[in-house]
């Protein structure tokens, strides 16, 4: 007979489907009237499936990629997911893209779901996924990025069960937009001697609770298998198409985009007299004239000092625990999207899966983090598609937006890497050395 536990957590379970059921119809109802419904787009979100995706799809089915479209940016493994649609033979190919957009969601919802349903753990995570994504409007539907984040969520919530499967995801996403590979800078880093053999001793005397990896491998097992991953996918991607790396030639090209936290700079510097315009170039609308260079410039140091303090914090990091792999992906992403010199809409699809992914545990350090990023992508909506005119035109109303969406990320990166840093350097009464932090997890019940 189940507990009240167990139907509790069923009650739940189907409030989420139901949710998730009238969200994605409302979902793919405004992407039925995208071009008719005013503040939708007038066309543009899902243009960019049956226009750009398809145009790209029949370079790709002659065994080249588009390497003469300075719009191609992508690394290699977009292109198969480009040629995925053919797998839904009776339905056109924007159908069948939207269809395969669904499925992805879907299976990241279930996987959150799974994962927070099991003891001590939560289905916040898989709430804010169900319940943040529509926060976009239609605009998921129309980009692969849904994909591509359900491969990061998927090796994160692999992780505790198998540390190749997880870099094998993680090394799948990065193939297909870069990003995912971050999700392994919190792996726990490969243990030696008897220190590690301490640990697992440990480990062993103290049934649930968790040192941050499942023995001295964890980290070089998750590299490794991401490693291989990627070389034998590109070695494929390689022997069946021309031109796998095309790409790379257009991506120094770019400028600042109007909606990244340099464009913000750029929008108040054209209200104090700054001759700078913005124009479409690179598949997006971007600001030119004096000094947009220096701004690119700065975005990219500010990358790298992100960059650097990852590291400093992998080095110095002392505390490991069952969430710290998840904390550190969105505090990773977080960052390196707030510096990036693009801030595109689909880009709150990748920080509110790996929210999500943070809050199925009940000990991430993250919860803020994820209200502000829901808080943000809120406004998202608002900035594009509905008011986008207002920011192209500098307008004080595109001006304020951009001011609080960019606000609210920066305060998210800002707060996401002190409170990671804070759970992973910060000394206790209980260390020894440089043994990590063990932390135990009670079996108490999943919740909302």
């Amino acid at each position: 007979m189940p507990t009240a536990t167990t139907l509790l957590t069923r009650r739940h379970s189907l409030t989420l489907a139901a949710a998730w059921l009238a969200t994605r119809a409302l979902m793919l109802w405004l992407l039925a009237h995208d071009a008719t419904l005013p503040r939708l787009g007038e066309g543009r979100v899902a243009r960019e499936v049956w226009h750009r995706y398809h145009h790209w799809y029949g370079v790709l089915t002659h065994g080249a990629f588009p390497a003469d479209d300075p719009l191609w940016q992508y690394p290699p493994g977009a292109g198969p997911l480009l040629l995925s649609p053919a797998l839904l033979p009776g339905l056109t190919y924007f159908q069948a893209f939207v269809a395969l957009t669904l499925a992805a969601d879907a299976v990241t919802a279930l996987a959150l779901a799974r994962a927070g349903a099991r003891p001590g753990r939560s289905l916040r995570g898989a709430a804010l996924w169900v319940g943040g994504l529509p926060l976009l409007l239609h605009v998921p539907l129309a980009r692969y990025d849904v994909q591509v984040t359900a491969l990061a969520v998927l090796s994160l919530l692999a992780l505790p069960r198998s540390t190749r499967a997880c870099g094998a995801l993680a090394a799948l996403g990065a193939l297909v937009k870069v990003w995912p590979v971050l999700v392994l800078l919190g792996i726990h880093r490969r243990q030696k001697g008897r220190e590690g053999a301490k640990r697992r001793t440990d480990r062993r005397k103290e049934p649930g609770a968790w040192t941050g990896f499942k023995g001295p491998r964890t980290g070089a097992a998750a590299w490794a298998s991401a490693a291989v991953t990627a070389t034998v996918l590109l070695a494929l991607v390689t022997a069946l198409f021309d031109h796998p790396f095309a790409f790379l030639r257009h991506q120094g090209g770019r400028g600042v985009q109007i909606e990244s936290l340099g464009g913000t700079v750029l929008l108040l510097a054209t209200h104090a007299g700054w001759p700078g315009e913005v124009r479409y170039q690179y598949g997006a609308m971007e600001f030119t004239g004096p000094h947009v260079a220096l701004v690119a410039d700065a975005s990219l140091a500010l990358t790298a000092v992100a960059f650097g303090l990852l590291l400093l914090w992998r080095l110095r990091c002392r505390h490991w625990t069952p969430t710290t792999p998840h904390d550190a992906a969105l505090s990773a992403v977080l960052l390196f999207t707030v510096t990036s010199r693009v801030i595109s809409p689909q880009y709150m699809i990748w920080l509110l899966g790996l929210a999500a992914v943070c809050l199925t545990s009940r000990h991430t350090t993250q919860r803020p983090v994820a209200a502000l990023v829901t808080a943000a992508t809120a406004v998202s909506a608002a900035v594009y598609p509905a008011l986008y005119h207002e920011v192209t035109t500098c307008t004080w109303t595109g001006v304020t937006l951009m001011l609080v969406r960019n606000g609210l990320l920066a305060a998210a990166a800002a707060l996401s890497f002190a409170r990671l840093w804070r759970s992973g350097t910060a000394r206790t009464g209980r260390d020894t050395g440089s043994r990590p932090q063990v932390l135990r997890e009670r079996p108490v019940p999943a919740s909302l």
